[in-house]
């Protein structure tokens, strides 16, 4: 078994129909990083030493609250979620969405605001079906790319 290794940062999973667990959990174990994999259950523990599975109480917002609440500084998130990648990014932490967009300072105004709006049409038509993009290889692949990045620059900032 191996000893889990005192990090300066750690890794957080929105956990719930995040397609990218294990590439998070193989990378994060290569450089000893403890990973947080937050949900409202249905997912299986690991085994790994560098993951902490946490299951939090069903209702909205709950994996984020939490998630929220334990950041810290130059941690990361992964998630799609906008108000947790917002939340997230008021605290000092580095946001990846699953497709491997690094959303930060620069971009979060903007995807707020498109959030609002989608929202807003989806109340005013309730028949509009929004068709999300399917997640592909290059998604992965752009996103393990983002993570060791991530890392990397982490790493050498500490």
């Amino acid at each position: 078994m191996h000893e889990i290794c005192p990090s300066s940062f750690r890794i957080y999973v929105d956990a719930d129909a995040c397609p990218v667990r294990l590439e998070t959990i193989n990378i994060a174990s290569r450089h000893q990083i403890e990973v947080y994999i937050v949900s409202n259950g249905g997912i299986r523990p690991s085994t790994n030493p560098f993951v902490k599975t946490i299951v939090v109480d069903s209702g909205p917002d709950e994996a984020d609250n939490w998630i929220v609440q334990n950041i810290q500084k130059n941690d990361a998130v992964i998630t799609a979620d906008i108000p947790l990648s917002a939340r997230s990014i008021e605290k000092g932490a580095h946001v990846i969405s699953h497709d491997g967009e690094a959303i930060n300072t620069k971009n979060i105004g903007n995807k707020v605001a498109f959030r609002n709006l989608m929202s807003d049409i989806r109340s005013a038509d309730p028949f509009h079906q929004g068709k999300g993009r399917q997640f592909s290889k290059s998604d992965r692949n752009r996103f393990v790319n983002s993570l060791e990045k991530i890392i990397q620059t982490t790493k050498k900032s500490l």
